[in-house]
């Protein structure tokens, strides 16, 4: 998918709207058939755990979006180059996760309190979340960007598409190259909390990774239909935050003599909390504007 992805990105061009929405709905197609596969395979609760995990995937994957608009705004990545840059940012994002749900699975397997302090960081990064004003993504306050930047040769401009360049015999990374880096750092803390997140759901590791790889998969696609729609839902973040918060809370009391909550309230859980964000967002939005119009 991957490949196809690729090859249909081949040259360099603006994503318009209507691209982008068509290539979302292959994507959200795949993924949600994927679903179905498992419901004929597996039966009905594994396949409750696999859509539960690939939307709330979906859902904290607006919270990348959001922040990759940030990073693109604050390097002028010129608009025809983002694509380019979303799709290695997506190899990276995937990468991360494979390697951080196996992980994850381990510990909750092997440490019995691991389960405890899992669920504690999503209650309190739920808390964060919701108190927080826009995410401080300056990349010169960034270690893995300033790192790179001190290690590594840098131009400070574009030569076109590349990320790499030879200046006077001596290879540089260019600009573009620096944005992705931010990309995949500032990634690392989103992919510790969506996997802690979706493991609180289900330790099958391979309907974790396979939620999470068609919600990432999407992802490049997402941002170009979200960028500029993002001002829209600006409650969402609050059914986010409440979304990281249950989980957590799922997790831990899976430790204590309340065991599991079963698989269908997580789903209920996660469509309703969805469902009642977006509402807000869009009323408030609405009503904003009415509010703009009669004065």
């Amino acid at each position: 998918m991957l490949a196809v992805d690729m090859l249909s990105h081949r040259d360099n061009h603006v994503i318009e709207l209507r691209e982008a929405l068509r290539w979302s709905a292959v994507w959200i197609t795949a993924g949600l058939t994927f679903g179905v596969v498992i419901w004929l395979w597996r039966g009905g609760e594994p396949a409750v755990a696999y859509f539960s995990g690939y939307l709330l995937e979906k859902a904290l994957s607006v919270d990348n979006v959001f922040v990759f608009a940030l990073l693109f705004g604050y390097f002028r990545v010129p608009a025809e180059y983002q694509h380019k840059v979303l799709f290695w940012g997506v190899v990276g994002a995937l990468g991360f996760r494979l390697a951080f749900i196996f992980a994850g699975a381990e510990l909750l397997g092997r440490l019995t309190w691991a389960g405890v302090v899992l669920g504690g960081f999503l209650i309190w990064t739920g808390w964060r979340l919701a108190v927080r004003g826009e995410p401080d993504v300056d990349p010169d306050r960034n270690v893995v960007v300033r790192a790179f930047r001190r290690l590594v040769p840098t131009e400070s401009r574009y030569h076109g598409d590349r990320f790499t360049v030879r200046v006077g015999g001596r290879r540089r990374a260019t600009l573009l190259l620096v944005a992705l880096v931010a990309i995949e750092a500032t990634d690392v803390l989103f992919a510790v909390d969506s996997v802690a997140a979706i493991l609180a759901i289900t330790t099958d590791t391979f309907l974790v990774w396979t939620a999470t790889a068609f919600a990432v998969l999407g992802l490049r696609s997402l941002y170009f239909c979200l960028a500029g729609l993002l001002r829209h839902f600006g409650h969402l973040r609050y059914g986010l935050a409440l979304l990281l918060a249950f989980a957590g809370v799922k997790l831990v009391l899976a430790e204590t003599p309340v065991g599991e909550l079963p698989v269908w309230s997580t789903l209920a859980v996660v469509v309703l909390t969805l469902s009642a964000a977006i509402g807000w967002s869009v009323f408030d939005a609405r009503r904003g504007r009415r509010r703009r119009a009669g004065g």
